[in-house]
C-alpha cells in the first residue's frame, strides 16, 4: 500500500529522473565490465584500487539511504542526540582502517571476511559467522529497498512497491553486468552527487527556516528534542556507534574492498571517508528538525526527510533531495549486492557445495546469486514489513557480537576458537533479548558487551596459539 502525502514531485518528472538514472548507471556498468578477465576482476576489481576510488568508494558506501532518511527519523524522535549519535556511524570506518591494513598484509590472496574466520578459528565459527552475515545483508538490503520505495513514493506519489521495484532492477542490472568494478567505478560519480546535494540542502534550510525559528518551533512543540540527558538518547549514543563498528568490521562490503584497494591503501582511504562522513547525518537530521517550524504532519518517521525537503524547497529542492537519496541509495545497494553474492559464491556455494567449481562455473554461479538476492529482497520489501529504523537496528543485536572475534582474531594470537563462537552465538542472542526488552538502541549495546565478556574470558581460561601464516594460504588454483 502506498503511503498518503503531499508529493511535491509530478509523477513524470520523477520517472524522468529513474529513467536518467537507469540508462547511465546500466551503461557504465556495461562500460566497466566488458574487459574483465576473470573471476578475480569481477569479485575484487584486479586487487588494483587506487587512493581516489577507494575513498569514494568507502564514502559512497557507508552514506547510505539510511544515513539520508533514518538520521532525520532518529532526530524527530531522540532530538540532538539522534543526530549526533547516527554520526558516530564514522568511527566504524575510521577504526576499520588499520583493521583494513593488517587483512591486506595477512591474507593479501583473500577473497571474504568468511576465508578470515574459517581458517582464524574453524568451521563452527565459520558456519555462525555466515549466519550472521546473511542475516544482516539481508536486513540491509531489505532497508534499502524499503527506503527506495519510500523515497519516490514521498517525492512523487508514484506507488512504494513500483519505486522500489524500479531501483531495485537498476541496481542489480549494473552490479550483474560489471561487478566490484563497476560499483566502485559508479560511487565515485554518486560521491561528487551526495557532497553537492547535502551541501546545498544543509545552505537551504539555513536560509529559508534559520536557526532561531526552528529552536522556538521545537522548544514549544518537542521540548523533549533538546534534552541532552534523555535517557534514550543517550543509550542510543553508545549503541550506534557499536553498531556501526560492528557493521563494518564484520561485513564483507568493507572486507572486500581491503582486498581490492592496492596495497598501503586501505588505510587511507578509510580514515578519510570516516572523516568526511562524520557531517553528512548531522545535516541530514538537521533538516528533520525543521518539521515543527513548518507545521507538517509526518505520517510516519521515516518519511520525514523527504517530507521537509520538499515542502521546505520547492519543485528544485524535492529533485535535489531524490537526486542525493538515490545516489546514497544506490551506491551502498550495489555494494551490498556484490559483497553479499561474493560471500555466498565463495563461503556457501563453493566452500559447502561445490569444493571443486571451475572459475567459469563460479562467475555464473556469482551472477546468479545476485540476481537472486535482487528477488529474494524485493519479495520481502513487497509488503512493507517494517519501519526503517525499526528493521535497521533489530541487525544490531547481530553484529555487534562479531566486534571482538574479529578485532581480537585479527591482533590476539591466543584468542580460543571455541571461545570466538560462542562469543558471536550470545551475543546475539542476548542483544536480541535487550532488542525486545528494553528497547532498539540497546540492541547492539548488550551483544557487544556480551561477545567481550566471553572473548576475553575464554582466552583467559584456555588461550589457544595461533600461526598467522595459516592466513596467507595462497588462491586454488582454479580461483587464480
Amino acid at each position: 500500500m502506498s503511503v498518503v502525502n503531499n508529493a511535491i514531485l509530478d509523477p513524470d518528472i520523477g520517472w524522468g529522473i529513474l529513467a536518467a538514472f537507469s540508462v547511465l548507471w546500466v551503461y557504465l556498468g556495461w562500460y566497466w565490465g566488458r574487459k574483465q578477465e576473470g573471476l578475480e576482476d569481477y569479485m575484487l576489481a584486479g586487487r588494483n584500487i587506487g587512493m581516489a576510488l577507494a575513498v569514494a568508494t568507502s564514502m559512497a558506501t557507508w552514506v547510505t539511504s539510511n544515513t539520508t532518511m533514518v538520521a532525520p527519523q532518529m532526530a524527530l524522535q531522540l532530538g540532538m542526540w539522534g543526530m549526533v549519535g547516527y554520526s558516530l556511524g564514522s568511527v566504524g570506518l575510521m577504526l576499520f582502517a588499520p583493521l583494513a591494513r593488517r587483512i591486506h598484509d595477512l591474507m593479501p590472496s583473500g577473497y571474504t571476511s568468511g576465508d578470515f574466520i574459517r581458517i582464524r578459528y574453524g568451521n563452527a565459527a565459520w558456519r555462525v559467522f555466515l549466519v550472521i552475515s546473511l542475516c544482516y545483508a539481508f536486513g540491509w538490503l531489505i532497508s534499502l529497498g524499503m527506503a527506495g520505495g519510500v523515497l519516490i513514493n514521498a517525492l512523487t506519489g508514484i506507488d512504494y512497491r513500483v519505486g522500489m521495484t524500479v531501483i531495485l532492477a537498476i541496481c542489480v542490472a549494473y552490479t550483474l553486468l560489471g561487478g566490484l568494478r563497476a560499483v566502485i567505478g559508479t560511487d565515485f560519480i554518486q560521491t561528487i552527487l551526495i557532497l553537492v546535494g547535502v551541501a546545498i540542502l544543509a545552505w537551504l534550510t539555513i536560509d529559508r527556516v534559520g536557526f532561531t525559528p526552528m529552536h522556538d518551533a521545537v522548544m514549544a512543540r518537542r521540548p523533549e528534542l533538546f534534552n541532552l540527558l534523555m535517557p534514550a538518547a543517550i543509550m542510543f549514543l553508545f549503541n550506534n556507534l557499536l553498531f556501526g563498528v560492528g557493521e563494518i568490521f564484520h561485513s564483507n562490503v568493507w572486507w572486500s574492498r581491503a582486498f581490492a584497494f592496492r596495497k598501503g591503501v586501505g588505510f587511507k582511504a578509510y580514515m578519510t571517508a570516516g572523516l568526511m562522513w562524520i557531517p553528512i547525518p548531522i545535516v541530514a537530521g538537521f533538516v528533520a528538525l525543521a518539521a515543527p517550524a513548518l507545521g507538517i504532519n509526518v505520517p510516519a518517521a521515516d518519511m520525514v526527510g523527504p517530507l521537509v525537503a520538499a515542502h521546505l524547497f520547492g519543485v528544485a529542492g524535492a529533485i535535489v533531495v531524490f537526486i542525493v537519496v538515490f545516489s546514497a541509495l544506490a551506491s551502498s545497494l550495489d555494494s551490498l549486492l556484490a559483497a553479499t553474492g561474493d560471500l555466498i559464491t565463495q563461503d556457501i556455494y563453493r566452500g559447502h557445495l561445490r569444493p571443486e567449481a571451475s572459475a567459469n562455473e563460479m562467475r555464473v554461479a556469482a551472477r546468479a546469486i545476485i540476481l537472486g538476492l535482487g528477488v529474494v529482497t524485493w519479495l520481502i520489501c513487497y509488503p512493507r514489513i517494517s519501519t526503517l529504523g525499526a528493521l535497521l537496528y533489530f541487525m544490531g543485536a547481530f553484529v555487534a557480537s562479531t566486534i571482538w572475534p574479529i578485532a581480537a582474531g585479527l591482533y590476539w594470537r591466543k584468542v580460543n576458537p571455541q571461545g570466538a563462537a560462542w562469543a558471536m552465538v550470545l551475543g546475539t542472542a542476548s542483544g536480541l533479548t535487550a532488542y525486545f526488552q528494553i528497547g532498539f538502541y540497546a540492541a547492539a549495546l548488550t551483544g557487544a558487551a556480551v561477545s567481550m565478556a566471553v572473548v576475553l574470558l575464554s582466552t583467559w581460561l584456555w588461550p589457544h596459539d595461533f600461526d598467522w601464516r595459516l592466513l596467507n594460504e595462497p588462491p586454488k588454483e582454479e580461483l587464480a
